[in-house]
């Protein structure tokens, strides 16, 4: 049985139910907590006891959708949560009660029909698109956070715990040990980590996991967050994926690497092509450019967000792909063979990691379909270009704040069609109120610049 645990643990991709209770029986599992998103990516969870493990293997967990943000009105609240059993992973520690598991979850309704609300399901649609066309999207998100100490009332700060900067060590990087254990935790669940850093801001980390299918990737996003967040508060931190919390320093970023498979091959290199990058490769960057606007809702979504995407602080504000630096949009890494991917840097990790990844997929498989041109590649630093160069290049920009946003993503028919109309009503009620709360407040500098003068 020991043998068998360890073999399952590690891959899960043919698990069923008895195998599921089997190891959880042997790895002393007293919890177990039915995962899922909301469509604003707020990771929600049902915590069950060990007696209602096999109800909730079968399916038959209910809960009220109409307390969940966007989900639906209270006359139709009962949702059913359906696990996906190759998601189960065990939290390590525990004590003599037991340890906690946890199972991503689907969303049905009591009909058994897929929730039109569900933005995992929203990404699956597009994989399974992307299916029928022939290909597999591989992708790699990597989530920037920072780490703050907090009041003497327990409450978060925006003191961060060093002034370290890139690749720092300690002592300069007092967080260092917390962001070992964060890696220790991930490494036990089974994440394959492949770098963990200090990043250029004072109290900013990375640490990048190995890429995946979509759906694999956005369920390892959700986790993440969640370990992070966990482990910092047992450090006495609290971690925050916010885009921009500190004036003045760069913000945090979710570059999102993706790739096209075709027959086990990367469908985006080609040897003899421009660049070695295939046809394929062209138009899903063609694609990804034609829809950046309408998507920047989607992958930067809080008033926030915009703060981030401005001159000067690393972060991408114009609508073009390089290979050789990094101040466009979209960067073409210099790996070539199986490691072919292109780099979306505009994705901040207060993004919907399912609803993200759904997006970009469409936007790259419209390319496809519509043969979208790339153009050509910039090479040149456009943060130092003038106005009128960038015009001259049809270099355009990213939306400026998440009002244009929110209207660009209305002018898209592919975006909307991607989220499918439940999720992009909903998500657009959302945000516009959001940013009306946000017009009507008065600001700290408003009154620096004003109160006095005027």
């Amino acid at each position: 049985m020991a043998g068998k645990s360890r073999a399952l643990l590690a891959d899960l991709g043919g698990a069923t139910k008895k195998d599921i209770l089997e190891l959880a029986e042997a790895h002393r599992v007293r919890y177990l907590r039915l995962m899922f998103t909301d469509i604003l990516g707020i990771n929600k969870n049902v915590e069950i006891p060990a007696s209602q493990f096999a109800k909730a293997l079968d399916g038959d967990i209910m809960f009220d959708g109409s307390s969940i943000e966007g989900f639906v009105r209270i006359e139709e609240s009962d949702m059913l949560l359906v696990p996906d059993l190759s998601t189960f992973k065990i939290f390590p520690g525990g004590d003599d009660q037991g340890r906690v598991a946890r199972l991503i979850c689907d969303i049905q309704t009591p009909e058994g029909a897929p929730f039109d609300g569900d933005p995992r399901g929203a990404l699956k649609r597009q994989v399974a698109r992307a299916a029928k066309m022939g290909y597999t999207m591989n992708a790699g998100m990597e989530a920037e956070f920072f780490m703050f100490k907090l009041s003497a009332e327990g409450m978060p700060t925006t003191t961060t715990h060093d002034a370290g900067s890139y690749f720092d060590l300690a002592p300069v990087d007092l967080g260092e040990t917390a962001r070992r254990a964060v890696v220790d935790v991930l490494e036990q669940m089974g994440f394959e980590i492949e770098a963990a850093h200090h990043e250029v801001a004072h109290g900013q980390h990375e640490i990048d996991f190995r890429y995946a299918d979509a759906v694999t990737t956005a369920d390892n996003l959700a986790t993440f967050r969640f370990v992070v967040r966990d482990v910092a508060q047992r450090f006495g931190l609290h971690a925050s994926f916010m885009p921009k919390p500190i004036f003045g320093q760069n913000g945090s970023g979710m570059h999102t690497h993706q790739s096209l498979f075709h027959n086990g091959k990367n469908a985006f290199y080609d040897a003899a092509g421009d660049y070695e990058l295939s046809a394929i490769a062209h138009h899903y960057i063609g694609g990804l450019l034609t829809h950046a606007r309408g998507m920047s809702a989607i992958t930067n979504p809080l008033v926030n967000s915009y703060k981030r995407l401005v001159p000067g602080f690393e972060a991408p504000v114009n609508v073009a792909w390089s290979m050789r630096n990094r101040s466009p949009l979209i960067r073409v890494p210099a790996r070539r063979g199986t490691g072919t991917r292109v780099e979306l840097r505009s994705p901040d990790p207060a993004a919907n990691p399912y609803l993200a990844l759904a997006v970009m997929l469409a936007a790259g498989l419209d390319g496809i379909d519509t043969k979208a041109s790339s153009r050509e590649p910039v090479n040149e630093n456009i943060w130092e270009m003038s106005h009128r160069e960038k015009r001259r290049l049809r270099i355009d920009d990213l939306p400026h704040d998440l009002n244009e946003a929110c209207d660009e993503l209305e002018k898209s028919d592919v975006v909307q069609e991607a989220l499918g109309r439940h999720i992009t009503t909903n998500f657009l009620a959302a945000k516009r109120q959001e940013w009306s709360d946000y017009i009507s407040q008065v600001s700290a500098w408003e009154l620096e610049q004003y109160l006095a003068k005027y």
